[in-house]
C-alpha cells in the first residue's frame, strides 16, 4: 500500500461548515407539518434537551470550526434565528433556574457564529449546498447533514477527526462507516485504495444508493467482507471546485429520478479531478431522519 503523506500543514484549517436545513423532512410526516425535522428534540449525554440541529452545531465547534452556515427555506428563517439569535422574553428569563438561565447566554454565543442562509428552491441536496457558494468563497469547507448526530469513541469529535485528515492529506475528504449490503438502498457507496489499512482510503469512485448488484462489481474494497461495504457516515471537507460541478448540473438541469440536483455525482467528478480520501471515522453517526432510527437515537445518544 502507498503510504499518505500525515504531515499536518497549518495553512490548510477549516473555518466555515455548512449544514443544509432546507428539506420538508416528508420521511417523518406528518411531525413535520408542525415543527421542522432540524428542531425535533434530542436528550444529550448531560441529559439536556436540545434540538436535532444544535447537536449538530456543537459538533461543528468541537472540531474547531469558527463560522456555521445553516442552509434553510426562506419561510423557515424566521425560526433558525428565533432560537439561535433571538434573547428570551424578560418574563421567561425569569422563570428559568440559574443554570438554565447561563445556558441561555451560551445559546446566544453560540449564535454568534451562525449565518443563516437561503434555499430558494427545494431541489435536493447538492442544490442546497450550491446555494452556500457565497457564503463559503473560496475556502475549503465542512459538510455536515442537518438531520445526523454523532458521537465519537475517542477522545476526539468525529468532525475533529475528517478536518485532521484533510490538514494532512490536503484533499477532499469523505467519512466512512462499514454497513452490509442490505443497507446500501440508503446510503452513499464509495471504493479505492487503503492507504492505512481499515482506516485511510484513496477514493477512486463514489455512487448514491448502488444495487448490491452494481456494488458486487464495482464497489468491492480489498480485505472487507463479501455482504460489507464502505458508506457514506456524514461528514465531508470539501474544497470549492465542488460548486463547479454543482453549478453544471443546475446549468444543464441535469436532476436524478426524483427531479432533484444530488451531491454524490458532483463528489464522483471532484475525486477524479482533485482527488478523495476516505476515512472510516472512530465512532458513531446517528440519523433522525426516519422515525425507528430517531427513536432509537433519543435512546442511545443519551448514554455515549
Amino acid at each position: 500500500m502507498q503510504a499518505l503523506s500525515l504531515t499536518v500543514n497549518s495553512d490548510k484549517k477549516i473555518r466555515k461548515a455548512v449544514i443544509p436545513a432546507g428539506g420538508f423532512g416528508t420521511r417523518l410526516f406528518p411531525a413535520t407539518k408542525a415543527v421542522k425535522k432540524e428542531l425535533f428534540p434530542i436528550i444529550d449525554k448531560d441529559g439536556r434537551a436540545k434540538p436535532v440541529i444544535m447537536a449538530i452545531v456543537e459538533e461543528a465547534i468541537s472540531g474547531g470550526i469558527e463560522e456555521v452556515g445553516i442552509v434553510v427555506q426562506p419561510s423557515d428563517r424566521g425560526l433558525f434565528e428565533d432560537f439561535f439569535k433571538a434573547p428570551l422574553a424578560p418574563e421567561l428569563y425569569k422563570k428559568l433556574s440559574p443554570q438554565n438561565q447561563e445556558y441561555s447566554q451560551y445559546l446566544q454565543d453560540l449564535g454568534s457564529r451562525i449565518t443563516i442562509l437561503n434555499q430558494d428552491k427545494p431541489e435536493g441536496y447538492g442544490y442546497a449546498v450550491f446555494c452556500a457558494k457565497e457564503w463559503v468563497k473560496d475556502e475549503p469547507f465542512l459538510l455536515m447533514l442537518g438531520d445526523h448526530v454523532y458521537s465519537s469513541d475517542t477522545g476526539t469529535s468525529c468532525a475533529r477527526q475528517i478536518l485532521d485528515i484533510y490538514e494532512k492529506a490536503n484533499q477532499s475528504v469523505v467519512s466512512l462507516t462499514t454497513l452490509p449490503a442490505e443497507s446500501l438502498y440508503k446510503s452513499g457507496c464509495v471504493t479505492g485504495n487503503w492507504q492505512e489499512l481499515n482506516s485511510i482510503l484513496s477514493v477512486t469512485q463514489l455512487s448514491e444508493k448502488p444495487t448490491i448488484e452494481y456494488a458486487l462489481q464495482h464497489l468491492r474494497v480489498e480485505g472487507m467482507a463479501e455482504d460489507q461495504f464502505l458508506c457514506i457516515f456524514g461528514l465531508y471537507v470539501l474544497t470549492p471546485k465542488i460548486f463547479d460541478f454543482l453549478e453544471e448540473n443546475i446549468n444543464n438541469n441535469t436532476r436524478d429520478e426524483k427531479g432533484e440536483f444530488q451531491l454524490t455525482s458532483c463528489l464522483d467528478k471532484l475525486c477524479k479531478e482533485e482527488g478523495m480520501t476516505g476515512y472510516v471515522v472512530k465512532g458513531k453517526c446517528y440519523d433522525t431522519g426516519l422515525p425507528d432510527p430517531y427513536r432509537q437515537t433519543m435512546i442511545d445518544f443519551r448514554n455515549v
